[in-house]
């Protein structure tokens, strides 16, 4: 047995996934209508994760990618993400598939509190651009990424930050900060 889950964040890009859950494979894009995309979501690290934040209108789209785990590995994802502790676990969240246009119910999870004013680390901001680009979502998107404020973590020895520079590494991304200018 499997789930279809629906990654906007830091799991687009393959290598942080299946860091977490190695079964992680890509079926495709997807987009989620009526919700917009945010760096507000309060970690224990004090910076900005990302989060869905709905919207009333409908052409607010945020792009994300879909991707099919094996069933054993949902406590892994869950723990991952902190499920029920920040972000809420939706069995049942709607998104369009990019490639077909119909409707497909996936997994996600969105923050249950957010504080607009938080900013996402440096890192962190780099593995959602590279997972962006990975998935050749729209131009658009990235340069809404780009121009998202960040702040550079000065903490070289934070696991997160270790483990993010690992899957961009991954990737061929050796400078984060080479991901966060305009091309």
């Amino acid at each position: 047995m499997s789930f279809i889950y629906f990654a906007y964040g830091s799991n687009m890009l393959p290598a942080r996934l299946k860091a977490r859950c190695s079964t992680a494979r890509v079926i495709g894009t997807a987009h989620a209508h009526s919700f917009g995309l945010e760096f507000s979501k309060p970690s224990k690290d004090g910076s900005g994760k990302a989060t869905l934040i709905k919207s009333e209108l409908r052409e607010v789209v945020t792009p994300g990618v879909l991707f099919e785990i094996e069933r054993s590995e949902l406590r892994n994802l869950d723990r991952a993400e902190g499920a029920g502790y920040g972000y809420d676990r939706d069995d049942s969240f709607r998104v369009n598939c990019a490639s077909t246009g119909s409707t497909l119910t996936a997994t996600t999870y969105i923050a249950g509190t957010t504080k607009p004013e938080l900013e996402p680390f440096d890192w962190y901001l780099a593995l959602v651009l590279a997972g962006s680009h990975y998935h050749e979502l729209q131009d658009e998107h990235l340069r809404r990424l780009r121009a998202i404020n960040h702040v550079v973590d000065s903490d070289h020895g934070r696991k997160g930050r270790i483990e993010a520079l690992n899957a961009l590494s991954q990737h061929g991304y050796d400078d984060h900060h080479s991901l966060l200018q305009e091309p």
